[in-house]
């Protein structure tokens, strides 16, 4: 009696494979990504602020005592001994109304170029849009400054009395001044992946932007002829436009700000492009 072969079961049918991941084609700018991702992006956002003040005696009190403290040591030094002037504005209030908006733009910064090597397990693990990354800490660093922009905005009122309406026109200050933090921070944290030695060169880059933007001094010493030049840097209009809304300082010019905002516009799609075309090695390379 020959044995009949066993039934041969069907095939069983193929599972597909989903791969995620960066998408191929480079980018200038994935709002996209960034609309259908805002979720995480808050999520990002909050572990930030959580990060920032767990186990902190003061908290919140830091993003006061930051500029504060900055500002009495440049009175002391630039306002009595070097005796700049400041467009009569008391030096003390023209000092702290650029000492807040560059604090947030410091801060800021530093922690968006170091965004991706701080996350690098993360970033190993699992796939999301990198680019939440060094946007997170730009969009966290707004609250400490709305808390140093009410310290400024009390003292301006009791100096100054009531603000004027150019008030209205101070979050388009902070957006440049955003904008650029964005775009440096992208390219800079593109960098740092592969060059760590970006970690070192950030603090002496900060510190020489705060000499080639008007916080300690007035932007009208620069002379006429170079004003175009210098307001290739965002930093001056959105200082000078800082100060103007707040404190009544001289307004930046309308030339000044055409000038910043397409330099601020220029950093943020070239640091998306770049930081788009090099996420696909962030994983292999951290």
């Amino acid at each position: 009696m020959i044995a009949a072969d066993p039934p041969v079961s069907p095939a069983a049918p193929a599972i597909p494979i989903t791969i995620i991941g960066p998408s191929r084609r480079t980018k200038l700018l994935p709002v996209g990504e960034l609309r259908e991702r805002r979720e995480l992006l808050a999520f990002l956002v909050w572990r930030d602020l959580k990060i920032r003040y767990k186990q902190t005696a003061l908290g919140a009190v830091w993003a006061v005592l930051q500029p504060v403290s900055a500002m009495v040591i440049f009175a002391l030094f630039f306002g009595r001994l070097a005796g700049i002037g400041t467009e009569g504005v008391p030096y003390w209030l023209f000092a702290l109304a650029g000492l807040v908006p560059w604090i947030y733009f410091a801060n800021a910064l530093s922690q968006s170029s170091l965004s991706l090597v701080d996350n690098e397990r993360v970033i190993a693990k699992i796939y999301f849009p990198r680019f939440l990354l060094p946007t997170s800490p730009v969009v966290s660093g707004l609250l400490d400054l709305v808390i140093a922009s009410s310290i400024l905005l009390v003292a301006a009122m009791v100096v100054q009395g009531w603000p004027s309406w150019h008030l209205v026109v101070l979050p388009a200050f902070v957006a440049l001044a955003a904008a650029t933090v964005l775009g440096l921070g992208l390219m800079l944290s593109c960098l740092n992946v592969r060059y760590r030695d970006v970690r070192y060169v950030l603090p002496f880059l900060v510190q020489l932007l705060m000499f080639v933007s008007p916080v300690v001094y007035s932007g009208q010493l620069v002379p006429e002829q170079w004003q175009t030049l210098y307001a290739l840097n965002p930093l001056v209009t959105s200082i000078n436009g800082f100060r103007w809304a707040v404190v009544g300082a001289p307004a930046p010019s309308l030339t000044a700000a055409a000038v910043s905002v397409a330099s601020a516009a220029t950093l943020v799609l070239v640091g998306s492009w770049a930081f788009n075309r090099a996420e696909r090695s962030f994983a292999d390379v951290l």
